[in-house]
């Protein structure tokens, strides 16, 4: 490790100093401002035919480095302004001031922006280098906070699905989401890693509220490179929004089926020349159309921005969150057999849970962020983060087993849990030449504690029987037997602690070989360490130390892919990119696993037309993991394996696809997204007695087919001026829920005739498509936007977990007032 540092050190000092010595080519910088003198983020700032370009800050400042002596043609454009140029000349080692201004205001600025928020080719912070759109080798979906707020969006899951290929595949109990892309899922703690807030890990759980976002960044495929241990298949990052040096703000109030109403605030401004701020809070109360569920949740995040000096400022961004609900773990699977379409008389709204039940999370994180521009080609960005979530429910358990005729004996379930996470990182970016050859530098290291807390428990009932048990019901005639409605008492018998450190070391390089021909390459160590757990009895106050010793993995992730762009507005890339997942058990001799090594194999393709203004995305993938880890048939001695936490590496996963993308902006009126995804994973090279896995079986809870559709009109002109319409349809295929099957071996390999056996663990879930129809009306500030969900009253189901399935939502209203000021 040490050596490994040391050199990526030195490699990176080497880079700084060819870098500082370039000093012949000339500087333009400027700013660019409104009508009324407000500074114009976020727009662009180019070199006609030149390929070199950029973004305007959030002061309206702009930069453009190492550009040769010569007379040239700046250009500043943004969907649905009009463009503007400049002719510049630029002498060796000079530095030209060129600035601008829009003949929009600031108010037109800030709908022309969060309106174009439609393309798909955007700039993500998830990416850490400031990677042009079109030279990152990677597919990528940004959802602005203008989609968010027209489709009336609430949890993360409303708005993912605007990706191609991403899709809600599990709701667990109505606390959290999982979600799959690419045949891989992820999940809502930290310690899953792949759900990020502000670019650091986040834990979902008790849902966060989208509707307070500024964007949604959606990356697919491997980003291991950056972030290590994280899902194969996608990550999403959740960008909070920021101060404001201009006042400004907006209040609102949705109403919705069912009860539902949300007030939200969000006040912006400066509070001096150097410092600014901004305040978001909302509140929202809402019953179900499920019987019994109830909603209750306040959300708060306050936020400080205060620029130091030209080259340094310091970002401070804190959150609450504290959700009460009852939980729903759905409807249930009779038998663990049947297709969802044979569930008899099981109504949308039935509830099968107590009256009583509840969960109730609080989460609290903070944020840091320092920038700081050594000069027009090297910046430091420094990141820290803290996050504390605590939940406490109880209730009965998901219905694991339920027999055929709709019997299901209830059994008693608490959790009372909590998670902090620790992160830092450090992120070194710079621009330069190295023997003619432009190079885009990211150097950096990151750092993750996570301390996971779970108690176990001692139930008893009123009168004095200590045990699970509950009782029974009938899911389909809930009146067939006594329902008990005590609530029992709950007690804390034993804490467990189980504490995990990752740290990761990794450096990228972007290389222009010509202004047609790129290349990125990169790689990254990956140190992650499990910490052997303490587990604390509560009734006897004594601590102890877990079974399992610590546990420590590490990896390298490299990345290598070649970018051809035969015209500025297209790129074409091929790619290599590899990630890893950390097994648990043992194999046949009692050694740890190693990790999984995952391989990822990536075509696409990304053009630009109309000036940026439509984006047509595609890409072709395949992911394989050769040394899958799956329950070993035979132990050591040959004899049946009947312990499922003694693995081998001899599975492999496949998983085969592609994604279109079609967005665009044609006006400040008018936006579309539009996107098709299809996935095939399933097992390979598993025949014979070689796994336990059935050879060519799909995996669990990854649709084959996804689809997504959304456009919105706004009328400008005449006696219908203010006017929104808009439609958005959702598809999810068909996929199969419960346990993916496994074939055991009987006899050994000592029989001379082992039999092989299959064990049925699935249901089929067909696929579905909901349609959501928009309408609104705007006119001075004051707007209302109406929608209808689900138009159709479509009748399908999510997955809960691999025993239950929830009804999705019926046909539902939701309307939105609201005052920008």
């Amino acid at each position: 490790m040490h050596r490994f540092y040391t050199a990526l050190l030195i490699l990176c000092c080497l880079f700084m100093q060819a870098a500082f010595a370039q000093t012949s080519n000339g500087t333009i910088k400027g700013r660019v401002k409104t009508s009324d003198g407000k500074p114009a983020a976020y727009v662009s700032v180019g070199i006609t035919h030149s390929g070199k370009g950029t973004t305007t800050d959030e002061d309206g400042n702009f930069l453009l480095t190492d550009i040769k002596p010569g007379s040239y043609t700046l250009k500043v454009s943004f969907v649905g302004l009009q463009t503007q140029e400049q002719q510049v000349n630029v002498s060796a080692r000079e530095r030209i001031q060129q600035d601008f201004t829009l003949t929009e205001s600031s108010s037109q600025l800030n709908e022309v922006i969060i309106t174009g928020g439609a393309s798909s080719n955007k700039p993500v912070s998830l990416g850490k280098a400031d990677i042009r759109p079109l030279d990152l080798p990677q597919s990528v979906g940004v959802i602005q906070s203008r989609v968010i707020a027209d489709q009336q969006a609430v949890r993360l899951g409303d708005v993912v699905k605007n990706v191609s290929g991403v899709s809600l595949t599990q709701s667990r109990g109505g606390v959290a989401e999982t979600f799959s892309a690419r045949g891989y899922s992820i999940g809502i703690a930290g310690s899953g890693g792949s759900i990020f807030k502000n670019g650091v890990i986040s834990n979902t759980q008790g849902f966060p509220d989208a509707s307070t976002l500024e964007s949604i960044e959606v990356l697919k495929g491997s980003s291991a490179l950056l972030y290590g241990n994280v899902s194969g298949g996608v990550i999403i990052n959740m960008v909070t929004k920021k101060p404001v040096f201009d006042w400004g703000g907006q209040v609102s109030m949705l109403f919705g089926s069912y009860g539902q109403y949300k007030p939200t605030v969000d006040v912006y401004g400066p509070i001096s020349k150097k410092l600014a701020f901004r305040m978001i809070g909302t509140h929202e109360d809402a019953k179900s159309y499920r019987d019994v569920v109830n909603t209750n949740r306040t959300y708060i995040n306050p936020s400080l921005l205060y620029k130091i000096s030209d080259k340094t400022d310091v970002l401070v961004q804190v959150d609450y969150l504290k959700s009460n609900l009852v939980p729903d773990a759905g409807v249930g699977i009779p038998n663990n057999r049947i297709t969802v379409t044979e569930v008899p008389d099981a109504p949308r709204n039935r509830f099968i849970y107590p009256a009583w039940a509840f969960n109730n999370t609080n989460q609290k994180s903070a944020f840091v962020t320092i920038n700081h521009r050594f000069n027009d080609s090297w910046k430091l960005t420094a990141i820290g983060s803290a996050q504390h979530t605590r939940v406490n429910g109880f209730g009965v358990g998901v219905p694991t087993t339920i027999a055929a005729n709709g019997d299901w004996n209830r059994n008693l379930s608490a959790v009372r849990s909590g998670e902090k996470d620790y992160t830092g990182q450090i992120n070194l970016n710079g621009n330069f030449k190295t023997a003619g050859i432009q190079h885009q530098l990211l150097f950096g290291s990151d750092f993750t504690r996570i301390v996971s807390e779970n108690n176990s428990f001692r139930y008893t009932s009123a009168n004095g029987v200590v045990g699970t048990a509950y009782d029974k019901i009938n899911i389909y005639e809930p009146a067939s037997y006594y329902l008990r409605t005590d609530i029992p008492a709950v007690a804390d018998t034993a804490r467990t602690t189980t504490p995990q450190n990752r740290l990761g070391i990794y450096v990228q390089d972007l290389i222009s070989v010509t202004s047609k021909f790129k290349v990125l390459a990169g790689v990254r160590w990956s140190h992650q360490k499990a910490i052997q757990t303490t587990i604390f009895n509560q009734e006897k106050q004594q601590e102890r130390r877990g079974t399992a010793p610590d546990k420590s993995d590490h990896a390298f992730s490299p990345k290598v892919a070649l970018i051809y762009q035969p015209v500025q507005t297209s790129s074409i890339y091929a790619s290599y990119t590899n990630n890893f997942t950390i097994n648990s058990g043992t194999d046949i001799y009692g050694d740890n696993l190693k990790p999984s090594i995952i391989n990822q194999y990536e075509l696409g393709m990304k053009n630009e037309f109309l000036n940026g203004r439509v984006t047509a995305n595609v890409s072709v993938y395949r992911i394989q993991n050769s040394n899958f880890a799956q329950m070993a048939l035979v132990d050591q001695n040959g004899n049946p394996n009947t312990n499922s936490n003694i693995k081998e590496l001899n599975g492999e996963t496949t998983s085969d696809g592609f994604e279109v993308d079609f967005n665009g902006t044609l006006s400040r009126n008018f936006y579309f997204l539009a996107g098709y995804g299809y996935n095939y994973m399933r097992y390979t090279n598993t025949t014979g007695i070689v796994g336990s896995q059935v050879e060519g079986e799909r995996l669990i809870n990854n649709p084959a087919h996804t689809a997504n559709g959304s456009l919105f009109y706004t009328f400008d002109k005449g006696s219908i001026k203010g006017l929104k319409l808009g439609a958005s349809a959702f598809y999810t295929g068909k996929r199969m829920g419960g346990n993916n099957n496994v074939v055991g071996l009987e006899g050994g390999l000592n029989n001379t005739t082992p039999n092989l056996t299959s064990y049925n663990a699935q249901f089929p879930l067909t696929g579905f498509s909901t349609v959501d129809l928009s309408a609104g009306y705007s006119l001075r500030g004051v707007s209302l936007l109406v929608k209808v969900s689900n138009i159709f009253n479509t009748m399908n189901y999510i997955v809960h977990d691999r025993y239950s399935i929830n009804p999705i939502p019926p046909r539902m209203i939701a309307a939105t007032v609201s005052y920008r000021f």
